[in-house]
């Protein structure tokens, strides 16, 4: 017996891409274009993360900061010492609990914060280029949608290295300086 004769479904091409697959695709195309983006005003994404979190509610405690970020602490604390020894942060015993190091902005990273925030609205300008607001809305609810159906049929992976989390800090930030995903940008 051949094995189309067995599983038939195995053998025949399905009618559309599957959407998760699709979904993958799209993401990585954005994700790396979004990572040039920040590349050009002189960040990365990592950076515009740590960036955006310490412009929400600083100074943050790594631990915190690791938690808004989405983060292992380990992997934190490779971009911190990046960021430290370009001048962007300050890291400083906490003087109420000598085992939590605090982290601030300096001049130099709030100037960078500045112009990472402009890369991200030009780019996201950019991605609704051709979307008028009620399609763009209308995505966003689908994406959220789709989101919300991976985490509720979501089982923990003992096995898995990557946990992956939200990013609570960056969605504070983007309505603490002015601007939403929706496309309206305030001033700086």
């Amino acid at each position: 017996m051949a094995i189309e004769e067995c599983y038939p479904s195995l053998m025949s091409r399905p009618a559309h891409e599957p959407l998760g697959l699709h979904l993958t695709k799209v993401t990585r195309a954005i994700s790396r274009a979004f990572d040039d983006a920040l590349a050009e005003a002189g960040g990365s994404l990592p950076v515009w993360l740590v960036l955006i979190s310490l412009k929400s509610g600083q100074p943050a405690s790594q631990r915190e900061l690791a938690e808004a970020v989405g983060v292992q602490g380990a992997t934190l604390t490779h971009h911190l010492n990046g960021m430290e020894s370009a001048g962007l942060v300050t890291r400083r015993r906490d003087p109420a609990n000598r085992r939590l190091h605090l982290v601030e902005l300096t001049p130099e990273g709030d100037a960078l914060f500045f112009r990472l925030r402009e890369a991200a609205a030009a780019f996201d300008r950019r991605l609704r280029t051709g979307l008028s607001e009620s399609e763009a809305g209308q995505l966003e609810d689908l994406l959220t949608r789709l989101r919300d159906n991976v985490a509720l049929s979501r089982r923990p992976n003992p096995r898995s290295r990557n946990p992956r989390r939200s990013v609570p800090g960056a969605t504070r930030a983007w309505d603490l300086y002015g601007w939403r995903w929706r496309g309206r940008s305030g001033s700086g």
